[in-house]
């Protein structure tokens, strides 16, 4: 996400920080690096133009210039500045009126819709509790209907049954109708597309939008597409007035223009954008996060809220006990290796570490990292249950069978058993740090 912005921008700001003073011509050599990235990037001009006086404006003011460190001072600037361009603060859905609380989805054909549409729904299902109903209101492509049912069936949620050729507008008043009957107190309607904005398309759109009098208009913006997204949106929001967007593809090579110009362009929020194919791969846009991780300063926030769904709370306690009293077993090691998957792919966690930027950025390393710990769960799957709960009983002809039954070398046994005992005793001893802490709490 963001790589090459992010990359070019870590090098100018790394020559700044380094500055002990800064004089306007310091300043004015980052800024038109700074400028440089964010065109290359595919950023709006005006945006980019308002974003580079804006950063100027402070940074020859007296905000740096009685800084104890001008270089740290000039990188805050600019984090404060993205946020502003990004949005300042997330917004979320309105979930508060009185059900239901009807999402119409639009945007150009290979936006990603449909597949957002099966995204929010599994998000409102397990982040608020709620009973979406997915509506295929795009009656021209009988595959996108068809592949909106199997998404459905697939996070169990109910579709309403679109007859190709029926009138989208009475499919959505139909629709509202079964999801009152079924106590579905979301209803999330998956619009027509085209190629390009057509005046048939949006004469569709007002029609369902003056019908159903949606709470949110939301834009599915193709973020690979940089300023033909900020464009799209543009044009849809002089038509519809919409609420919000969805970035989508931005896991993929978006540059990051789409993203850092649509606010400023449109005045609407980008609320949520896509990771991924799967359908738990939607995140909530939280302008703060996305700044950190475009400077290559992680997103822990996020990490930790990945982490929190993924373990239940007495998981984590019966691990954090077990890590106290030494008692973290490779079938405990098994578990946290499974966990870890559901966080998501081994390039995305790094680049939520502070740091770790560079190290995501190594296909090579992060391509190994992926192959040893699958190669590790099937050494442990290779293990009896006692050989799992009590590693020292693992002696040479053990480690053989284990290898054989997994596939792998006796070295490759060995380097695991080796690398899982350092983990342990370094867990064991942040344990006690951690019980040492609370103790002098007391005190």
């Amino acid at each position: 996400m963001f790589e090459g912005l992010s990359d070019k921008l870590g090098i100018t700001l790394k020559k700044v920080r380094g500055y002990g003073k800064l004089s306007e011509k310091n300043i004015e050599d980052a800024l038109r690096e700074v400028r440089l990235s964010l065109l290359e990037a595919d950023v709006n001009f005006k945006v980019v133009r308002e974003f580079i006086n804006s950063v100027k404006e402070r940074a020859l003011g007296q905000e740096v210039a009685k800084s104890l460190s001008p270089g740290q001072q000039f990188v805050k600037i600019v984090n404060d500045e993205l946020i502003t361009v990004l949005g300042e603060k997330s917004s979320e859905l309105n979930l508060s009126v009185a059900p239901p609380f009807i999402v119409m989805l639009v945007g150009l054909q290979g936006s990603g819709k449909t597949t957002t549409a099966s995204k929010l729904a599994r998000f409102l299902k397990e982040k608020h509790n709620k009973t979406p109903l997915l509506v295929p209101a795009d009656v021209y492509r009988p595959a996108a209907i068809e592949q909106l049912k199997v998404l459905g069936e697939s996070i169990d949620v109910n579709v309403f049954n679109t007859a190709p050729g029926s009138n989208p507008v009475d499919i959505c008043n139909e629709a509202l109708g079964q999801a009152e009957n079924e106590g579905a107190d979301v209803v999330i309607i998956d619009t027509a597309g085209r190629l390009h904005i057509d005046t048939e398309l949006m004469d569709e759109l007002s029609q369902i939008k003056s019908s159903v009098n949606p709470n949110e208009i939301l834009l599915v913006a193709d973020a690979m597409t940089g300023q033909d997204a900020v464009n799209v949106s543009d044009n849809f929001n002089q038509q519809l007035d919409l609420d919000g967007i969805v970035l989508t593809k931005m896991d993929g090579d978006a540059r990051g223009g789409a993203a850092l110009s649509i606010k400023s362009v449109t005045g609407k929020p980008i609320k949520f954008f896509g990771t991924g194919e799967k359908t738990d791969a939607l995140e909530v846009f939280h302008p703060d996060r996305i700044a950190s991780r475009i400077l290559g300063m992680g997103d822990v926030m996020s990490l930790i809220e990945k982490a929190e769904a993924v373990f239940e709370d007495e998981q984590a306690e019966r691990m954090a006990k077990k890590i106290l009293k030494k008692q973290f077993s490779l079938e405990d090691y098994k578990e946290s290796i499974l966990a870890m998957n559901k966080l998501g792919s081994i390039e995305n966690i790094v680049d939520m570490v502070p740091g770790m930027k560079k190290v995501s950025q190594n296909p090579k390393a992060m391509e190994t990292a992926q192959k040893e710990l699958k190669k590790n769960l099937a050494i442990i799957d290779s293990m009896t249950i006692r050989e799992r709960k009590n590693h020292a009983i693992l002696n040479g002809s053990r480690r053989k069978r284990i290898a054989k039954g997994s596939g792998t070398g006796v070295q490759d046994v060995n380097r695991m058993i080796k690398n899982y005992v350092k983990m342990r005793k370094m867990m064991g001893n942040m344990g006690k740090m951690g019980k040492l802490a609370q103790r002098m709490m007391k005190f």
